[in-house]
């Protein structure tokens, strides 16, 4: 991949992926988190299914193909959106939840060598050091630790850490080590959904019993979600992932806070700090860094 491919593809990725914190936010007060979820995913699986249909391709291939992009699907779709909306219910600001999120890339640097065998170079840590710098900057001057809503906020999104980092490590394993046969990524993206799908469907009837306001600006955002992030982003995402270290992508993650909280002043007029701003200089330093080449030293 040319460096000018990789920004223009990483710069989307980053714009969409955190449109949905704002979008999540926009649409909560219509719906729970389970619900909003499970709505999401069932419009987007039979999107996609309809995709595959016109285009004459079956449905369905087989357990051993289906199942780890399933399991994938469930952690970087169902657990990572379900416990940001759940942060976001507790009126944890959307600038919180992706500084909380933002952790992801310490904890995948320091396992991606454990389970893919990618070496992590001296600038791809400093860069992942300064980046959580950064991150931790912006944290201490935004929450509340005397507040328990706010601490129990910020502990909601550290599922949400995990099922995305053990989401990325299988994937990226999976291209590395080829376990299994590589799906095109229009079928990737249905297995995911369908299993996001069927994991959310019990606990949106029975803990909130489907209820939804289908007001316009629910409809809205809900059309946004589905083709600008779950689309869009994710899509953007997992070709990075197939092209670059987990390192690398995953330092992309630490950008999310300060375009958050940037997107969330222009939306909702959420202040912004000169924490914040320092933050972010901090951060894009740190990026920098962890997209270093891997470098004798």
């Amino acid at each position: 991949m040319t460096k000018k491919k990789a920004f223009v593809l990483s710069v989307g990725f980053v714009v969409l992926w955190n449109s949905g914190f704002i979008g999540a936010e926009y649409g909560l007060p219509y719906t729970g988190p389970f619900t909003f979820v499970f709505w999401r995913y069932l419009a987007l699986s039979f999107l996609l299914a309809g995709y595959l249909l016109i285009r004459k391709r079956p449905l369905w291939i087989s357990w051993k193909v289906a199942a780890p992009n399933m399991m994938i699907g469930v952690l970087a779709h169902g657990v990572w959106l379900t416990c940001v909306l759940f942060a976001l219910d507790n009126e944890v600001p959307a600038g919180i939840v992706a500084l909380v999120v933002a952790l992801q890339p310490l904890a995948t640097g320091a396992l991606s060598g454990y389970v893919t065998g990618e070496r992590t170079n001296i600038y791809q840590w400093a860069g992942l050091v300064l980046g959580f710098t950064g991150v931790f900057l912006t944290l201490v001057f935004r929450i509340d630790f005397s507040s328990y809503q706010s601490v129990f906020g910020y502990l909601i999104p550290l599922v949400s850490v995990v099922g995305i980092t053990v989401a990325s490590l299988i994937q990226r394993r999976m291209e590395i080590y080829r376990v299994t046969e590589k799906l095109p990524l229009d079928y990737t993206l249905f297995y995911q959904s369908v299993a996001t799908t069927a994991a959310l469907a019990l606990p949106a009837i029975f803990f909130e019993q489907l209820t939804t306001e289908w007001e316009p600006v629910f409809i809205y955002t809900l059309t946004w979600l589905i083709l600008a992030v779950s689309f869009g982003a994710y899509a953007l995402m997992w070709l990075l992932i197939e092209r670059m270290e987990t390192t690398q992508v995953a330092s992309l993650f630490y950008l999310g806070p300060p375009v958050t909280m940037l997107m969330a002043w222009m939306a909702f007029g959420d202040t912004l700090l000169l924490t914040d701003l320092t933050g972010l200089f901090i951060v894009f330093i740190g990026v920098l860094l962890t997209q270093a080449k891997n470098r004798k030293l």
